[in-house]
């Protein structure tokens, strides 16, 4: 292909200048063919974040190439730290796009926040406790949890000069288009709150549109609601795959020894969260568009 046009939506930094709440159009234009090595809720798992790329031959690949993660970069892995770092190589190298998930909301909502969580926190009762957020933070902090207690703020400025916080959320898009498909978290954004139907001007949406479009079920979008994309395929995480199977296809069950969690195929939706805390494994495929 000679070029193509890809509208992407990208989060700017404002207010405190470690926030990525504005979003701003441009246009881009690929002018080489580039094949797209495709994963979602890597979760803070970098080994088999990078076991998988091996197998795929992303490493090897000396044709144009980039990574597309589909949200949820961290919360509930043990190795944030290093798969901040590996994930800021790829971009410093123009080999990734980072499509934003609501962990990142998550993420960015607590250290806006931490003032109003820290006690349900402190208990161990917040959602960013039960969803990794914290545990996430601690580890990009380098801090013991007794420490980031102790003092809070200094806590959360820590968080926030993280690599992961201050370069790598920012350089987040809410979707990333090409040709045949759209490569989104959750899904893309909808009309109704209950009896979903399709918004042609779903690009167009404001943020919380956007926040709320993250934590769609594709497969429950693509499948029940018929909400697709005319004349594309959208690919999605933050749903495991296992669902979709259990659901739709009448393979296996959602969780336990007959869960699949491969990838799913559907009607206008490939869905490739594999759930990595409980398959220990990464899915990762391939797409030359």
């Amino acid at each position: 292909m000679d070029g193509l046009f890809f509208y992407v939506k990208w989060s700017c930094l404002c207010g405190n200048g470690n926030t990525p709440d504005n979003l701003t159009y441009f246009i881009w234009k690929e002018g080489d063919d580039v094949k797209y090595y495709v994963m979602s809720d890597t979760h803070g798992f970098y080994s088999e974040t990078v076991k998988a790329l091996k197998e795929n031959g992303f490493f090897n690949d000396s044709e144009p190439h980039k990574l597309i993660l589909c949200g949820d970069m961290m919360d509930r892995g043990q190795e944030a730290v290093e798969l901040q770092n590996f994930m800021s190589e790829l971009l410093s190298k123009r080999e990734l796009i980072f499509v934003r998930g609501n962990h990142e909301d998550l993420m960015v909502n607590m250290i806006n926040k931490i003032d109003l969580y820290m006690w349900d926190i402190a208990l161990g009762m917040s959602n960013h406790n039960s969803n990794g957020t914290w545990d996430t933070a601690l580890q990009l902090a380098g801090i013991k949890e007794s420490f980031a207690l102790r003092d809070i703020h200094k806590f959360a400025d820590k968080v926030a000069d993280s690599v992961f916080y201050k370069e790598l959320i920012p350089a987040s898009v809410d979707y990333y288009e090409t040709e045949h498909h759209v490569f989104v978290h959750g899904w893309i954004p909808v009309r109704g709150n209950a009896n979903f139907s399709y918004d042609p001007k779903w690009r167009n949406a404001n943020r919380q549109k956007w926040n709320g479009a993250r934590w769609l079920n594709g497969m429950d979008m693509s499948e029940k609601y018929k909400v697709v994309e005319p004349g594309k395929t959208i690919v999605c995480g933050h749903w495991h795959c296992s669902y979709g199977h259990c659901e739709y296809n009448r393979v296996g069950s959602e969780f336990g020894p007959t869960a699949n969690f491969e990838p799913y195929y559907g009607n206008g939706v490939i869905a490739i969260d594999a759930c990595t805390a409980l398959s220990g494994k990464v899915n990762c495929i391939v797409i030359e568009d």
